[in-house]
């Protein structure tokens, strides 16, 4: 089954898009894209909340931590597919303990390291945090990286089944002699749309891919009215930009702090577990070249190395996820107004609304 979107709340008819001139694919303008969309009303007395998206160290947790601190009566849920994980702390960059102080975080720490975590798990469990967030009264801000898990919350996504015997089939060849290379290649012929998005090397989207594919007989790129369709939220969505020489130097530091506040440490600990580790946690950014030297198959030179390689490369399908979307409204991250630039954008999300019912 293609993913597409599931009906009720979300009207299937496309919202009419007015897209205004841009900064293209990630660049220096204060406010760089904006979308008046017109779309239904919300359902009477439906709280209306906020997902911040961006590449990975553009600074989102930081800005929605100050957007809660700011406004009060705020949640924060997480949008990353690794941050689920316990133990995996150093290397997710997840929020710190003074991040933390006085908010509610949800979907960090949901799981344990040896678990897999599906998107259908994560949008299982972010559902049931928007509604005891609701039940508060409260607003949520969904914030991270992680587009589909932000897709399969915003536009409420009905996902493909799940194919147990195709995938363990496929888990088996991945073991084989030719591995992952088999798997992309068989990926290539059957979807190559689906081949493009994703890296040769993540076994579990390769796996995932060519199982709804084997499966269901459709191409798992195949969304009819989902992934490409930008249609009615009740999120006002806003993403952060940077510079692509920013962004590559603010990654470049942050992987230095990590690896002096212990990141080998920590995965060496991860690896000591008896439970061990998923497959999906093995793959992590960071965890899987570090997990590399610990074993004695390259040098920690070489691993920090691949670790920034992989980062910016992944910095960049975010950015071109997320720039897909034309209901986002686009800020520079490195402006010196950004938390006013922030709250203006929000605010101008709520009167489009409004303008949409009037």
């Amino acid at each position: 089954m293609p993913i597409e979107v599931a009906p009720g709340r979300l009207r299937p008819t496309a919202a009419r898009r007015d897209v205004t001139s841009s900064a293209g694919g990630c660049g220096g303008k204060d406010q760089v894209s904006r979308s008046r969309l017109r779309r239904p009303a919300d359902p009477v007395g439906e709280v209306r909340h906020l997902s911040l998206v961006g590449a990975t160290a553009s600074g989102k947790t930081a800005a929605a931590v100050r957007y809660a601190r700011r406004h009060g009566r705020v949640e924060l849920v997480s949008v990353d597919a690794i941050a689920v994980y316990r133990g995996l702390d150093i290397g997710t960059a997840k929020p710190t303990a003074e991040e933390r102080r006085g908010l509610r975080w949800h979907l960090v720490d949901a799981c344990d390291p040896d678990e897999d975590f599906s998107v259908a798990r994560y949008q299982a469990a972010a559902r049931a945090a928007l509604g005891e967030i609701e039940g508060r009264r409260h607003r949520a801000v969904l914030v991270g990286g992680t587009g589909l898990y932000q897709r399969a919350i915003v536009d409420e996504l009905k996902l493909p089944g799940r194919y147990p015997d195709v995938a363990r089939a496929l888990e088996a060849e991945a073991d084989g002699p030719d591995g992952l290379a088999a798997l992309y290649a068989r990926l290539r012929e059957v979807d190559p749309t689906a081949a493009a998005r994703i890296e040769p090397t993540n076994r579990r989207r390769l796996v995932r891919a060519l199982e709804v594919a084997i499966g269901s007989g459709r191409l798992f790129s195949s969304s009819g009215e989902g992934l490409g369709h930008y249609g009615p939220t009740r999120f006002s969505l806003v993403g952060l930009t940077l510079g692509r020489d920013e962004l590559d130097r603010r990654i470049a530091a942050r992987l230095e702090a990590q690896l002096a506040a212990g990141f080998v440490d920590e995965v060496a600990a991860l690896l000591a577990r008896r439970a061990g580790l998923s497959r999906t946690a093995r793959q992590a950014l960071g965890y899987r070249e570090l997990i590399g030297y610990l074993e004695g198959r390259t040098s920690l030179a070489a691993a920090r190395a691949e670790i920034l390689r992989r980062t910016r490369a992944f910095a960049r399908r975010q950015e071109s996820w997320f720039r897909r979307d034309p209901r986002i409204i686009w800020l520079d991250a490195a402006r010196g107004d950004l938390d006013r630039a922030f709250d203006e954008a929000v605010g101008a999300a709520g009167r489009d609304e409004t303008s949409a019912r009037d």
